[in-house]
């Protein structure tokens, strides 16, 4: 059996948004931070790539670079225009040409090679160089639209990737489950009217674009079905999440029938991302892996991609992945969560989980899930 391919470049770790606090731009009343300040700072994934190596599941993985994608991946879904524009700017002063999604001088190519680990992890699963795959990309994708970046996200990682499989592979049916704590709408708005592309996206409501709940926003004329958001209440916490994953997520698949899954997985619905409110742990992310990796194994041979989206915690990012990664290859490690106990403390109660529910199984009927 193959090994579990693990898609990582030092480069990707090199992008930055520029000088800021958070992710407010330095300047007036923002000060400037005390160390990188920014939100979306390389340091989470090298943490998480240094734990992966340190507790020898590296080691059992086969871990690996690729090239960049190229400007025919890129094309098949951002204009040129747009290429043209965001790469002028990288190659002279960097700039935001987009919804909070600042880059730096560079991050053009650095983006092509985000988006060319996650090509190439979809690419080593359908030809059969890898049993599943992870891809460590960054800078981010979901959020990216065709013709503009958005929330840190400078290319669309996760379609350059099946379209480039489609190209390539002749795939058809794909599945994106998206569980970033927020919306997936890059990802949305690309394969809104595709019906042979499932999005579905769990993430807090109203949270990221702001405001913004999405449950009745099922896919255009001709997909109409094919897009499923799944707006959750803040804290709603371990529950939440896999009672969604039983009512709605895995009834999705099973009528979906994908050839290929592929994950958007962020790491910001932790209980201590600054970006959000959802309580999750390392053991919640172990269990949807193992929810959608027996969901692939049902329904395509296996073939399962997850790409790496947000989480913005440096010390806890690292547990969250590293279970993942750990569950995805199907090995066991030493590696313990220093904070399993406190955040399976702070779940939510059994009223607001019982309200939570409800809500989930009103979705679910109305999806006819």
């Amino acid at each position: 059996m193959s090994k579990t391919a693990f898609l990582t470049d030092e480069r990707t770790f090199w992008h930055t948004g520029g000088t800021h606090a958070l992710f407010f731009p330095v300047g007036g009343w923002v000060q400037p931070p005390s160390a990188s300040g920014y939100a979306e700072s390389p340091e989470s994934k090298r943490r998480l790539l240094a734990l992966i190596q340190a507790s020898g599941l590296g080691a059992q993985l086969d871990m690996r670079s690729t090239p960049a994608a190229t400007d025919e991946d890129l094309l098949r879904i951002h204009p040129r225009a747009y290429l043209t524009h965001f790469k002028s700017l990288s190659d002279t002063t960097g700039g935001d040409i987009g919804d909070f999604a600042p880059f730096g001088k560079g991050s053009y190519e650095i983006a092509a090679l985000s988006a060319g680990l996650a090509l190439d992890a979809v690419d080593s699963v359908l030809d059969g160089r890898a049993a599943r795959a992870f891809s460590l990309s960054r800078p981010p994708g979901h959020h990216c639209l065709r013709d503009r970046p958005m929330g840190f996200c400078l290319l669309a990682n996760i379609p350059i990737a099946i379209e480039a499989a489609r190209a390539k592979h002749r795939v058809e049916r794909v599945a994106v489950v998206d569980w970033d704590v927020h919306h997936g709408n890059g990802t949305q708005s690309i394969y809104y009217d595709d019906p042979n592309t499932l999005t579905i996206s769990l993430h807090q409501d109203r949270c990221f674009p702001p405001g913004y709940s999405g449950a009745d926003e099922r896919g255009a004329e001709h997909a109409l079905g094919a897009n499923i958001n799944v707006p959750l209440q803040p804290g709603g916490g371990h529950d939440a999440y896999l009672y969604a994953f039983e009512r709605i997520v895995l009834p999705a698949l099973e009528q979906f029938r994908p050839e290929l899954i592929v994950v958007a997985s962020g790491l910001d619905a932790s209980a201590v991302d600054p970006l959000a409110r959802m309580l999750l742990h390392s053991e919640s992310y172990r269990a949807m892996t193992q929810l959608v990796r027996e969901a692939a194994e049902r329904h395509c041979s296996g073939r399962l991609v997850i790409v790496h989206e947000g989480g913005y915690s440096e010390a806890y990012v690292p547990f969250c992945g590293h279970a993942i990664v750990e569950t995805l290859a199907g090995i066991r490690t030493p590696v313990t969560d220093p904070m399993l106990d406190l955040a399976i403390a702070q779940q939510p109660s059994d009223c607001f989980k019982a309200f939570q529910r409800q809500l989930i199984d009103e979705l679910a009927g109305q999806f006819n899930l």
